[in-house]
């Protein structure tokens, strides 16, 4: 039994980035901003769900890809040719009667030794050590806007530098740090994907695991349940509340109640995917909770699947972002067209924008360290193009509402959605979730060992 606990750390140290990758990326980031510049990011705030209860803690996605450092109250401060170290963290110092009550600190020293800064000071003396840092800088790189108490501090450090230095070396521009910074970001690193590749595994088990246990007479948030506990038994939590989508209630994008019975002749969505080490995964399934698809439901489920294959296919480098979108849509709606959803053909459909009223989505989006990660979809106005190191989901669907008249009966109710995350190879494409099955065959021949 000893020998579990060791194995899953050192699982964990193989996964986890190392810090000269952080290092890299530091030095990569200040290399674009210039000798001038200094660089600001934030930890995020601890935000309280009611009274004295916070939300479980989830450090900001950027200074995480900064740092790897896990800790709130805490800001990272890049300062490009600084003698005394570029990598500058202001964060917690160690405090007995705190940790006694909150767990132990990682505190000023070991943010040096084990997080690979070049200098760190309390948080609590950074009113009095960053606006000196600061000064002589042409420019300040942060995401103003984003926390309202940081820009108050960022602007209260300004105004000691004009009333002590007379306004001549107070920097004179603020940039948006997610210019540079979320450029990086969209290209993962191979450790990034070992990351991704893991939480994409962990995010199949919670839903194979959740397909056996969907049956007649269930709830909603059971499904729930069963997928999370299968998240947290592998280190990981959810990266997003979990869409469990019985019947009707597929039908609606975001339905966040998971609160209905399981009926007999529903399908039931699932949409959920797990974080590990704050990197995420995404996966959407439909399937039938008696284990078989009715003749309408399997008719738009293969519609759908054609669509996100077709699209999976178009996920390579040299294609424009769109392209995905662009192949599902077409084979929706030549799909809707030949069931009779539609009237006239695919082209019609598109350049009328008919097709919208049963897929009003796009067809993905990137991934990473957000669940919709961050990225440029579109470059001077034109798509991006794919590259290597890219990753993105794909998610067509068909949602007929319950209360669409210009269709037959049969036809209403039924929601469907099939995603997957795929990575963009030097050759192709990886596609990171397909433990999960999706061929309608291999979903009822599953279903049919429960």
């Amino acid at each position: 039994m000893r020998g579990r606990p060791q194995q899953a750390q050192q699982r964990h140290r193989a996964l986890s980035i190392a810090q000269d990758e952080y290092a890299r990326r530091r030095r990569q980031l200040m290399k674009m901003a210039g000798e001038d510049a200094v660089l600001l990011v934030a930890a995020a705030p601890e935000r309280i769900r009611n009274a004295d209860a916070a939300w479980p803690y989830r450090q900001d996605s950027d200074l995480h890809y900064l740092s790897g450092f896990p800790e709130p109250d805490a800001v990272l401060a890049l300062l490009p040719g600084r003698l005394h170290g570029e990598a500058v963290l202001f964060c917690r110092e160690r405090d007995d009667e705190r940790e006694r009550w909150h767990g132990e600190s990682i505190g000023t020293e070991r943010a040096v030794s084990e997080h690979g800064m070049d200098d760190a000071f309390p948080i609590d003396d950074i009113d009095d050590i960053l606006p000196g840092m600061i000064e002589g800088r042409g420019r300040v790189y942060c995401h103003f806007g984003r926390e309202p108490e940081f820009d108050a501090r960022l602007l209260g450090w300004m105004r000691r530098l004009r009333q002590l230095r007379g306004g001549g070396v107070v920097p004179k521009e603020f940039v948006a740090l997610g210019h540079l910074l979320h450029d990086l970001r969209l290209y993962k690193s191979r450790a990034e994907l070992r990351l991704m590749r893991s939480s994409a595994a962990i995010a199949a088990e919670a839903h194979l695991s959740a397909m056996r246990m969907a049956q007649p007479g269930r709830h909603e948030y059971e499904v729930e349940a069963e997928l999370v506990r299968t998240m947290r038994s592998r280190g990981a939590v959810p990266a997003f509340p979990p869409i469990v989508a019985s019947g009707a209630n597929a039908c609606v994008m975001h339905y966040q109640a998971n609160r209905a019975p399981l009926r007999d002749g529903d399908l039931l969505l699932i949409d959920a995917g797990a974080e590990l080490d704050c990197y995420a995964s995404d996966i959407s399934r439909s399937f039938p909770v008696n284990g078989r698809y009715s003749r309408e439901q399997r008719a738009l489920y293969e519609v759908v699947l054609a669509a996100q294959q077709a699209a999976i296919d178009e996920v390579r480098p040299g294609r424009p972002f769109s392209a995905a979108h662009e192949a599902a849509v077409y084979l929706l709606a030549e799909g809707l067209c030949s069931l009779g959803l539609l009237q006239g053909d695919a082209e019609t459909a598109i350049a009328e924008g008919s097709y919208k009223r049963f897929f009003p989505a796009k067809t993905g989006h990137w991934l990473g360290l957000d669940v919709h990660d961050v990225g440029d979809y579109r470059i001077d106005g034109e798509p991006r193009i794919l590259e290597p190191g890219m990753v993105v989901t794909v998610e067509p669907g068909l949602y007929v509402p319950p209360g669409e008249r210009s269709v037959h009966e049969r036809w209403r109710g039924i929601g469907i959605r099939i995603e997957d995350d795929v990575a963009v190879t030097r050759d192709g494409n990886e596609v990171l979730t397909d433990a999960v099955p999706k061929e309608a065959e291999a979903i009822e021949a599953m279903l049919a060992e429960r």
